[in-house]
């Protein structure tokens, strides 16, 4: 199902075109189609795309994001993934990067269990990037936070005058270790209180020449 979403810019990483220096976010309006959302971590009607009012940003809201092991897991629930294929639809002239990405959610684990938030981003019919880890250690029960940057200079932009899907695919894993697996439970989450928590793309754009 295709949702369309009012948007205002977007920063993505891919090969580089032959762009001028970085520039402010095009005016007039942009939009984010969500083609494709597959995995086992946004099962139909549970993620969310829309974009800033001011061009800068866009963001993912999930509601059933959650790996675990342990007491009440099933033997797949330790690994739980999102694939997210997204269309950007803006200005003629210009052109797009993923400058930054952040993510947020809760995590309990028991001590000797770990947990690992993971994210790639690539065009299509481009090389995907290399995919960002952020690991964690328990005893932890808090919320946790992680960002994915790129360097101006390292950032890739879709080519100009070609339209690419932008993809996405997030993860979360959890592992016992030397926790009992049998008694405890441990889990990690891309959710908040309320049932949501939005992970937040920021853009990066460039004039086309």
């Amino acid at each position: 199902m295709l949702a369309t979403l009012t948007a205002a810019s977007l920063a993505l990483t891919a090969l580089a075109p032959a762009v001028p220096a970085e520039t402010n976010a095009p005016p007039g309006r942009v939009t984010v189609d969500v083609v494709t959302v597959n995995g086992s971590g946004c099962p139909a009607g549970t993620s969310a795309v829309a974009v800033s009012p001011d061009n800068t940003a866009f963001t993912v809201t999930y509601s059933e994001f959650l790996a675990q092991t342990g007491v009440g897991s099933t033997p797949t629930d330790f690994r739980k993934n999102c694939q997210l294929n997204l269309r950007v639809n803006y200005p003629q002239g210009f052109t797009y990067g993923i400058a930054q990405a952040d993510y947020r959610g809760f995590a309990h684990l028991e001590r000797g269990a770990t947990g690992l938030q993971r994210a790639g981003y690539y065009f299509t019919g481009m090389s995907p990037t290399e995919h960002r880890s952020h690991p964690f250690r328990g005893p932890l029960s808090d919320n946790w936070q992680t960002t994915d940057r790129t360097e101006v200079a390292e950032i890739i932009y879709a080519p100009c005058g070609e339209q690419r899907l932008f993809n996405i695919n997030a993860e979360l894993r959890v592992n016992a270790g030397t926790s009992d697996p049998a008694k405890t439970t441990s889990f990690m989450s891309m959710d908040s209180t309320d049932g949501s928590v939005s992970t937040r793309y920021q853009f990066s754009w460039k004039k086309c020449e």
